[in-house]
Order: structure tokens, then C-alpha cells, then sequence
């Protein structure tokens, strides 16, 4: 096999070949002509002779960056077809196909680029305190042809470090999946000449590594029908929002499977056990029980998966008063312990150690109980266990568990009793309990409190406990958080885009929000969970990440001396509450585009200040969707109302219709009364105390200014902001045009528009004033330095007729 040649196809046709035993040795190449090439390519899609060549593409080699690389590929191909072994080998390999008598279409792995691949390691992968390890992904491409948006998820995956195959075929399509069990498949649903998309996606559900599989389609912009079989993406060429896609897929669906996957060795463990275990769901159904538990009580998990607990018999030689204080400690979340007799099948009773413990699922909510029951080996119950095993018709477990159980150290001599206790208690095994007469008044039943299910959209991250126990890398990114300078970007990275949850919970704690709101840190918790899954990760600048960026830049403001003198904390409780929820569920579209649409927000909001309406009554709806994160159910009316309507005002303030207006309220009210109480050297009270309306100004300004903060920050951060909110805008506008909507912002079209020049015109229309007061107000002499050093960065590029975010050299 190292004597099959290769063949490397430039940009331009031009096609070279090289020998696989020599793929160290670049310099030994051979050219064919044009027109071979053109032939070869034929040979791909259409052609009777495509069987002699797989069409299982292996790319190798492409470099990082997309653009670079193409100009390369053409340099390549106007040498000519004469050019030397030297200059070959200086230029990338843009395709790799291995011949028919290489290998299988199959055996032709695609890997990113050597560079990526090096850097992107296993991922580690936690689910409860148990940690896996992940191999990076692996994606299937089946595009009949190359074009710009194969070229996008290609680029994608290279930039996620995942490894990638490419499928020209139905056949090599399914071949390749069943040797490689991709975790992604992105299918071309766009034009049917080819293959039917739908059909290569049957025959790959018809597989069972296809279980664990997402299927992407890519759909054109036409496209009206629903798709039932797979996912759908709308035709979008850009590698970022390839990327985001396969990001967003790979920490939500992949990363559940993988999980899921994992579940199998914890069964097998828990099958293995000898300590019976029983689970049940918070509304008490049985749900699982492993083999010891069947021992136990004379059942097959067929009799009892799927019965509520009160349905089975229950031993009378319990009391009934016992039941009381088990729901209390359960339904509080705490573990429970105690001694009780059960009723097996037979109808005899058997006495247990029982342990109950509630599984906290996401948001906060008990989603089950686990049961681990222990038999108290007295003479009767080695008996009892005897019988157990010869009921089963398993004679010879029956011996060798009589025989265990008759030469274990007799423990439940030395038990005196057991009482309930939360799960803060010494451990079972370490500790002695008075009064045997407890023993015989002990019982257990189902609690009969059920908690209703609130369906909201759930986060895929695992989230802290408490904010003292998020993980190392993230912990002491927050340590920084009250810098102006704090790398929201690099927060995103390691909570994997969810920066809300952790920097919300180290935020309210430092003021002090949920002692105002006498309300729990699971609550804060769950609430913050609740609100950023309602974010949309899928929006380029309006996610999360921004929500979290306004969220530190108000709390930034808070701390400045002149706004702490001017606030009460309700208003700090207020504005922190308004950062975190101002965007949520943005759509990535600006009211205009809405209202032209006739979206149904607009309709309702009357094509007034409507995404700014929605996100404030979102965010009390789903406040108040679930008592368990409900962070306002235990102030008083009063409270409520005022910190209410303090919210509203502020998120309806980052409407932009009204920025001049609020601009010139606060200079008119604020700045010159405070610039004439200093040049008369007045000693007055903080200029908003007095002045409740002052206030409100004060709170509008500070969410305005966090809102916009981008062209503040360090250059870094500016650049990644500015990228993010352009692509947006342009992906705005490429729908109004696909849909023949006015354009509400023709500067951004992704083809003409120059970022610095729309930079430019942001800060001196919008930020220059508005900062400029702030300031006066704030003393932000930081924020105000970074702001002439990134307004100097865009007028450079501007000069220089650049058009990106920066000169291509820094790139």
C-alpha cells in the first residue's frame, strides 16, 4: 500500500502527483495538464468512469486561514504546468484523493489541518464527579460538489480542531459512516440533481451507530417545508457561522450523547452491586432496580418498573407517623437514613437500612430518588435471604450469599437503632444510635408531595453548587472580574458560552442581591440558569456573552464612587437585574427589521420599542414560571413593584429611537447642575439623593453606557465586538434582501462595507457624547483612554482603505 500515488489538485485545475511512500518528501512531484484536471473533476460527479476514483476526499494539509491559502492555491496554478519540484513543494496541498487501487473510498480519512490537529487533544468531559474523556469529533460531509459552503463547514471543523471526512457519493457516504461513526453528518439539501438528501439519511438511520449521530441539512434560502429527519441550516458560506453551528451542536447534542453513552458502565456498576438500589422519579415511579434489589424482595424488575410506590404492600410493622418526617427532609433536597421494614413479595417483612437521597436535576428541581437498601443481618434475615435465592431457582447464589451474609461480622447486634437524620449527619457505618425500641416504629412510604414540571429551555453546562465551587480555570478568571480589563471572551471559552450563570452568581454576591431579595443562592442560581438558556447562543453578538459583558460593565459603574453615593441598593439590585435579562431572546434582528416584517412582536408591541417590550416581559415570565427560581417570591409588594418598575425603565432605556433624548436629560439635569455646585464649591449631598427623577437618569445612562461599552474596552476585545456585531448585520441584511424587505442598513452589506468607516460613524455619532457626559458624572479615565486608542486603530485602517477589522499583517 505505500507505493499508491497521490494526486493534489491547485486552485486553478492544475493537478499534481506524488507517491504516498514519499508524502515526506514533497519535492518529488510530477505535473499533468490542464486538461486532465478538468477531466479528473468531471470524474467526481457525473461521469460513468466516477467508480474508478473514491469519492472520499482526503484534504490535507490547508492551512489556518481560508483566504490565505486560496491565494496560494492560485499562485500555484499560474506557475504553469512545467513548474519545478522546489516551487511545488512550497505551496499547499488544497486536495488530497487517494486511487482506486490505494485503499477503500472508506480508509481515506480526512483529518483538519496538521497544525489543528496537533493542538486539539481529547476534551475532558464531566458528568456529576464523573470525568471522560472525549476524542475530538468527527464530522462527515456529503456535498457532491465543492463549493463555498463545503468550503465553510471544511474551515469550520479545521478551526474547531474536529476531524473531518468529505463524501461525494450516497455509497462512499455510507460506507465511510459505518467505518468512521461520525458524531456529525452535514448533508447538501439544497439541490436534488445529485442525490436525494432524504434518502441518504434514511439509509444512515437504518444503521445503529446512527443513534448517537446529528444530521445537519443544508437547506437554501427557498426552502418553506418543515424537515422531520435531520436539523436544518440555512445556506450561510461563512466560516463563523459554520463554526457556530458545529460549536453549538457539539456542546448540545454531541456532548449529551457522549454522556448518555457513558451511562452504560454506571449501570453496569450499579448491576454489579450488592447493596439493593431502587430509583424513582420525583413524582415516586419506579423507574430502575438492579439485580440485588430483585434479591432482596423476591421481584422481577418486570413487576415493578413503571408502578408508583404506593402500589406495592406495604409492612405494617412500621409506623405511620414516620411518613411525615421523611417528606420533610426530602422534599428540603436533604438525604434521609433510617431503619424499616419493607414487604417482600412473599408477603413477608424483612428489616432494611434505607438510604434516600434526591437527584437535583437542572434548574434546581428534584428530578429523582435513589434508594440504597441494606438488609440488618440478623439470624432471621439470613434466612430470609436464603429463601429469597431459593425462590429464584438460583441454588448456588443461595449458597454462597447464605454463606457471606452467616460469616459477616453480625453488625446488627451492635445497632441499637436508627433515626432520621438530614444528609449533614456522620455516615451510616460510623455511628450508634439509641433505643431499640425505634426500631419497630420506623417505615418508609412514597412522599406524596409532587412537584409540577416547568417546561423551559435547559442549559447543557453543569452548573456550581455554590459560586465557591466552580472549577479551578473559571474561578480564577473571576477573580479579575472587577477590572474594567476582565477577558469576557476568554469566560465564554471556558464555560463553553455560558458566561452568565458564573459571572452573575460573583456579581450578585458582591452586592449583596440575594440578601436584599431574602431570596437562596439556588434560587439566584436557577434563575440565571433560566434566563441565559433563553439567550440564543446562534446570534454572533446578541447572546449570553454580551448580556454577561453589559452585566460587568454595570457592576464596573456601581463601584465608582459618585454612582455608590447617588444609588440606593434597590436601584443597584435593579440595574444588576436589567443587565442580565436587557437582550434576552433577541432574535439578532434590530426592531426596524421586525416591524417591516410584520413578526408577530411587532404586531403585539405596536411597532413600539418591541424587542425592549418582549425582553423585560420574558424575563418576568419566566421569573415566575417556577417557584424554584423565583428570585422576587419573598420580597413584599411594595418592594416589588418599585424594583419592577426600576427594571422596566432601565431595559426600555437601551431602546436606541431615545438616546438623545436620555443623553440630554442627564447632561441638562446632572452634569451642569454638578459642574455649578463644583465651581461654587457648594458642599451638597450626592446630586441624586435628593432627587428620585435624578435618579432614574442616572440608571438609564449607566445601562446605555454598559450596553455599548464595546469601543471602551482594550483593543482586543473591541476588534472581536466590532466583528461580532458587523456579522450580524449582515446577516441581516442579507435576509431582508432574500425576502425583498427594505434595507434597513444598506452600510452592511457583507460585501461592500468597510468595519472601520462603520466603526468610525458609531463613535462619533453615538458613543463620543454620550461617554463624554458619563464620564463628567463617573470618572472613567480608563475607559476613556481606551476609547481615543480604538478610535485611533479604525481612522489607521481607514486611511489605509482597509476594510477588515485589522491590517492584514496583524491577521
Amino acid at each position: 500500500m505505500g507505493c499508491a500515488p497521490s494526486i493534489h489538485v491547485s486552485q486553478s485545475g492544475v493537478i499534481y502527483c506524488r507517491d504516498s511512500d514519499e508524502s515526506n518528501s514533497p519535492h518529488q512531484t510530477t505535473t499533468l495538464s490542464q486538461g486532465t484536471a478538468t477531466t479528473l473533476h468531471g470524474l467526481f460527479i457525473k461521469t460513468d468512469a466516477a467508480d474508478a476514483i473514491p469519492s472520499v476526499l482526503a484534504y490535507q494539509s490547508r492551512q489556518a486561514g481560508a483566504p490565505g491559502t486560496r491565494r496560494e492555491r492560485r499562485e500555484l496554478g499560474s506557475g504553469g504546468s512545467s513548474s519545478s519540484a522546489g516551487t511545488a513543494s512550497s505551496a499547499p496541498t488544497t486536495c488530497r484523493v487517494r486511487t482506486h487501487y490505494c485503499c477503500s473510498s472508506a480508509e481515506a480519512e480526512t483529518q483538519t489541518s496538521y497544525t489543528s490537529v496537533k493542538q486539539v487533544s481529547t476534551a475532558e468531559v464531566r458528568i456529576g464527579p464523573m470525568r471522560l474523556t472525549q476524542d475530538p469529533i468527527q464530522v462527515l460531509l456529503i456535498f457532491a460538489k465543492e463549493d463555498s459552503q463545503s468550503d465553510g463547514f471544511w474551515w469550520a471543523c479545521d478551526r474547531a480542531g474536529y476531524r473531518c471526512n468529505i463524501a461525494r457519493t450516497p455509497e462512499s457516504a455510507l460506507e465511510c459512516f459505518l467505518d468512521k461513526h461520525h458524531e456529525i453528518i452535514v448533508i447538501d439539501h439544497r439541490q436534488d440533481q445529485h442525490f436525494d438528501a432524504e434518502a441518504v439519511c434514511r439509509s444512515i438511520r437504518a444503521t445503529n451507530p446512527s443513534e448517537h449521530t446529528v444530521i445537519l441539512a443544508v437547506v437554501s434560502h427557498m426552502l418553506s417545508f418543515i424537515l422531520f429527519l435531520f436539523q436544518r441550516f440555512m445556506e450561510n458560506s461563512s466560516i463563523t457561522a459554520c463554526y457556530n453551528e458545529l460549536i453549538q451542536i457539539e456542546h448540545g447534542e454531541v456532548r449529551s450523547q457522549f454522556k448518555l453513552r457513558a451511562c452504560n458502565s454506571i449501570f453496569t456498576a450499579l448491576d454489579h452491586c450488592h447493596e439493593a438500589i431502587e430509583i424513582t422519579s420525583d413524582d415516586h415511579v419506579i423507574q430502575y432496580v438492579n439485580p440485588a434489589f430483585e434479591r432482596m424482595m423476591g421481584y422481577h424488575k418486570g413487576e415493578l418498573i413503571g408502578k408508583e410506590l404506593t402500589e406495592l404492600p406495604k409492612s405494617d410493622q412500621n409506623r405511620a407517623d414516620l411518613l411525615d418526617t421523611i417528606n420533610t427532609c426530602i422534599k428540603k433536597g436533604k438525604e434521609w437514613q433510617g431503619v424499616y421494614y419493607a414487604r417482600r413479595k412473599s408477603g413477608d417483612s424483612v428489616q432494611q437500612h434505607v438510604k434516600i437521597t434526591p437527584v437535583i436535576g437542572q434548574g434546581g428541581k428534584i428530578r429523582h430518588f435513589v434508594s440504597l437498601k441494606k438488609l440488618c443481618c440478623t439470624t432471621d434475615s439470613n434466612k430470609q435471604i436464603h429463601k429469597i435465592h431459593r425462590d429464584s431457582g438460583d441454588k448456588s447464589q443461595t449458597e454462597s450469599h447464605s454463606f457471606r451474609y452467616k460469616n459477616r461480622r453480625k453488625e446488627s447486634i451492635d445497632v441499637k437503632s436508627i433515626t432520621s437524620r438530614s444528609s449533614d449527619a456522620p455516615s451510616l457505618q460510623n455511628r450508634r444510635y439509641p433505643s431499640m425500641a425505634r426500631i419497630h416504629s420506623m417505615t418508609i412510604e412514597a412522599p406524596i408531595t409532587k412537584v409540577k414540571n416547568v417546561k423551559y429551555v435547559h442549559s447543557h453546562l453543569s452548573l456550581p453548587i455554590t459560586i465557591n465551587d466552580v472549577p479551578p480555570c473559571i474561578a480564577q478568571l473571576l477573580d479579575n472580574e472587577e477590572s474594567w480589563d476582565f477577558n469576557i471572551f476568554e469566560l465564554e471559552a471556558v464555560t463553553h458560552k455560558r458566561p452568565l450563570v458564573y459571572l452573575g452568581l460573583k456579581v450578585f454576591a458582591r452586592f449583596g442581591v440575594c440578601e436584599f431579595l431574602n431570596c437562596s443562592e439556588a434560587t439566584l442560581r436557577a434563575w440565571l440558569q433560566v434566563i441565559e438558556a433563553n439567550y440564543h447562543s446562534s446570534n454572533s453578538y446578541h447572546n449570553s456573552t454580551h448580556a454577561a459583558d453589559v452585566l460587568h460593565a454595570t457592576a464596573f459603574f456601581l463601584g465608582k464612587e459618585r454612582v455608590k453615593g447617588s444609588l440606593d441598593h434597590l436601584d443597584e439590585v435593579a440595574a444588576l437585574i436589567a443587565a442580565t435579562v436587557h437582550d434576552v431572546d433577541h432574535p439578532g434582528r434590530t426592531n426596524s427589521f421586525l416591524c417591516n416584517a410584520g413578526s408577530e412582536l411587532a404586531v403585539l408591541y405596536n411597532d413600539t420599542a418591541v424587542l425592549e417590550s418582549h425582553h423585560t416581559a420574558l424575563a418576568f415570565q419566566l421569573t415566575a414560571k417556577d417557584n424554584k427560581c423565583n428570585i422576587f417570591k419573598n420580597i413584599d409588594r411594595t418592594h416589588y413593584r418599585t424594583l419592577r418598575q426600576a427594571i422596566i425603565d432601565m431595559v426600555l432605556a437601551t431602546e436606541m429611537t431615545k438616546h438623545f433624548e436620555h443623553v440630554n436629560k442627564f447632561v441638562n439635569s446632572i452634569n451642569k447642575p454638578m459642574a455649578a455646585e463644583e465651581s461654587s464649591d457648594c458642599e451638597c449631598n450626592p446630586i441624586g439623593k435628593n432627587f428620585p427623577e435624578n435618579q432614574i437618569l442616572i440608571k438609564r445612562m449607566m445601562i446605555k453606557c454598559a450596553d455599548v461599552a464595546n469601543p471602551c474596552r482594550p483593543l482586543e476585545m473591541c476588534i472581536e465586538w466590532a466583528g461580532r456585531i458587523s456579522e450580524e448585520y449582515f446577516a441581516q441584511t442579507d435576509e431582508e434582501k432574500r425576502q425583498g424587505l427594505p434595507v434597513v442598513m444598506p452600510v452592511f452589506d457583507r460585501n461592500t462595507c468597510s468595519i472601520p468607516k462603520s466603526q468610525i460613524s458609531f463613535i462619533d455619532y453615538f458613543i463620543t457624547d454620550m461617554f463624554d457626559a458619563w464620564d463628567a458624572f463617573a470618572h472613567l479615565p480608563a475607559l476613556m483612554q481606551h476609547l481615543a486608542d480604538n478610535y485611533k486603530h479604525w481612522k489607521m485602517l481607514d486611511e489605509l482603505k482597509c476594510k477588515s477589522l485589522r491590517l492584514p499583517s496583524d491577521s
